[in-house]
């Protein structure tokens, strides 16, 4: 008999350490298994191969492949839960998809004989950047190239090495709906080669998916959002983030990483080359860059020569510039206009899911809140619904305020519904579609994507989802509906966040296929966000803040961690957070603590949250604190905002 200590993927173990198995069969580092955990069968991991202990074990029940996960994967594996602490089974379920105990009853695609597509030819500036790249002994680089200027045909050309190399490559993307963009691309050049993993597809489509990649031998290239990092790939060549700055790279569940940091490791422990790109480099990332002396390549000039651009911002304050509509000023609307009358299309941004962000009663004052949350609820009008966008909370929409029984309900604040319903009244004969997070599947953007491209959707209305990494060739006007909707939160990356926001948004228009036009429409015309974002002046925007992070001691000058306490009650949470306050404080560590306070969102889901913010200089002391914490509390580790 022999023993192994094995990683098993599950949400209910909450232990640090691997658990040890018994197996009749000689098994090696990396074998994927089926055991008992508890009641369950669970799938895992073979960690290593122990001496048999002092105590009864049980019997590993199914060696679920042959071919071993890769030993680059195992040793991130290693690597990840003592950089980003948290439960083993719930750090190894991003190593394994669910359903790997289920065989395939779908034929394996076989290879396409279809040829590969040439690439178009490498501007000075791409070519520039490939030759960087390739003769440099760095293994990470950040491309600060401008929205145009052919980020993309430089990682086609980088992948095109590595796959000559014999290696592998993964390219991610922060948004579900640009994976179809990117792997349109990416299979015209490398046909048969390409699989796409994302959350998006069903189980099935992920485990088949997962266990073609770990069993070929030749060379391949995975695309998708972050989870797609973890694809198990052999030998690995080349890792690009693109729109590295994006939030979505930030795991907004335990275990709190950061993508780029993880792909930093894997890079290392491969000697691949880790490509950040991004035309608005996240401030702590290009501090990072400067600081080690890591290449960092400009791209200044648009990939298909030059193109018009004008840029005009509307005071939301002077309303006689908004005669036709509340929401879309009249020099918008004649864009609009303009560009469906040649045969072009429009998109228009707000930041803001739903028809009304505030529902109340005209007599009283009344406010629809959500019982969970004390939050306003957001009006659905095609639902006739309000919703909780914290806690998922719903009801009908009364006719009359439940308060004083006057039938005087009022909808403000407008959501993308309501200004596609605007949009539909301004240009009745337009095709108009919406882009949010409350698409079904059918109306999401990676499911519309050739329609959208090819013309046959006129106005684009959503929100962040419509600002990322799209190229649109017949996309002639640009409206901002809000502009200043990021500077209300008060946070230490709120203006990064708006300037990045806009930057990328004006991105989307004068790419080299038309001219183009851009309104921003803001209450704050002359704030230092839109200001830089319009000149895109990256470098005076970098250097406002980094000053400010350096005066208030927050990233990239300081290592942060956010805890967060929850109680049923606002009494126990302020108490707990305090005690906890006080515990961390006496354990003497190097680190400096505000709050505790209530978070941005104090009551959610019937629980009061409050939070402890913990500085550092050195991140290994937050380490130390976050194993000091009692298990009913919560913590994120490098947090992108401490909201």
């Amino acid at each position: 008999m022999y023993f192994y200590e094995v990683f098993v993927s599950s949400q209910r173990y909450h232990g640090d350490a691997a658990l040890t198995y018994s197996s009749a069969t000689e098994l090696s580092e990396g074998f994927i298994v089926r055991v008992p955990l508890g009641n369950q069968a669970v799938t895992g991991f073979v960690a290593r191969k122990v001496a048999k202990p002092s105590f009864a074990t049980k019997e590993i029940l199914t060696v679920l492949s042959q071919t071993p996960m890769p030993l680059a994967l195992t040793a991130l594996h290693t690597w990840l839960k003592d950089y980003y602490p948290g439960p083993s089974g719930i750090i190894t379920q991003l190593f394994l998809p669910t359903g790997l105990e289920t065989k395939s009853r779908r034929k394996p695609k076989l290879p396409t004989d279809a040829p590969a597509t040439s690439l178009p030819p490498l501007t000075e500036e791409q070519l520039a950047a490939v030759t960087t790249i390739h003769a440099s002994s760095d293994t990470s680089f950040l491309l600060h190239g401008e929205t145009g200027s052919g980020k993309t045909r430089v990682y086609l050309e980088l992948a095109k090495a590595v796959i000559e190399a014999g290696k592998s490559a993964i390219i991610l993307t922060p948004e579900i709906g640009l994976t179809t963009q990117l792997s349109a691309r990416f299979t015209e050049a490398f046909p048969g080669i390409v699989t796409i993993l994302h959350s998006n597809q069903t189980m099935a489509e992920r485990r088949d998916n997962w266990q073609a990649i770990i069993g070929r031998e030749i060379p391949q290239i995975v695309i998708g959002p972050r989870s797609a990092l973890f694809a198990p790939l052999k030998e690995v060549g080349l890792i690009v983030l693109d729109e590295c700055h994006d939030a979505a790279y930030k795991q907004d569940q335990m275990p709190y990483y950061q993508t780029s940091r993880v792909a930093a490791k894997l890079a290392q422990i491969h000697t691949a080359k880790l490509i950040l790109g991004s035309a608005t480099p996240s401030v702590s990332d290009y501090f990072a860059f400067s600081q080690k002396s890591l290449p960092i390549i400009r791209m200044k000039e648009l990939a298909k020569g030059k193109s018009d651009l004008t840029i005009s911002v509307v005071d939301l304050k002077d309303r006689q510039k908004f005669s036709k509509s509340p929401w879309l000023s009249d020099g918008l609307i004649k864009d609009i206009e303009s560009a469906i009358q040649d045969g072009y299309q429009s998109l228009i941004f707000l930041n803001r899911r739903g028809t009304a962000r505030v529902v109340m009663c005209g007599h009283c004052g009344w406010q629809a809140m959500c019982p969970r949350c004390d939050l306003p609820l957001t009006y659905h009008g095609d639902k006739h619904k309000l919703q909780c966008h914290t806690c998922g909370f719903s009801e009908r929409t009364p006719l009359s305020c439940p308060e004083c029984k006057k039938p005087e309900i009022q909808y403000k604040s407008i959501g993308t519904k309501t200004l596609h319903q605007e949009v539909e009244r301004l240009f009745p004969e337009a095709a108009i579609a919406r882009f949010d997070s409350d698409n079904t599947k059918a109306e999401a953007m990676d499911t519309l994507f050739e329609s959208v491209v090819s013309g046959n959707i006129d106005i684009l209305v959503g929100t962040q989802v419509l600002s990322k990494g799209l190229d649109l060739p017949l996309l002639k006007a640009v409206g901002v509906v809000l502009a200043d909707t990021g500077l209300y939160f008060p946070d230490y990356s709120a203006e990064e966040r708006t300037f990045q926001m806009l930057h990328q948004v004006i991105g989307r228009v004068g790419r080299g296929h038309t001219t183009g036009s851009v309104t921003l429409q803001s209450y704050n015309p002359d704030s230092v966000p839109l200001k830089s974002a319009v000149n895109r002046d990256y470098a005076s925007f970098y250097d406002s803040q980094i000053k400010e992070r350096n005066l208030y001691r927050f990233p990239p000058y300081y290592f942060v961690l956010k805890i967060s306490v929850e109680r049923a009650q606002q009494l126990t949470a302020r108490k707990a957070a305090h005690d906890l306050s006080q515990d961390l404080l006496s354990a003497r560590l190097a680190i400096e603590l505000t709050g505790p306070s209530p978070a941005f969102i104090e009551k959610s889901n019937n629980k009061y949250k409050w939070q402890i913010l913990v500085k550092a200089k050195q991140r290994g002391e937050l380490v130390k604190a976050i194993k000091l914490l009692p298990k009913n509390c919560s913590y994120d580790i490098d947090p992108t905002n401490l909201l």
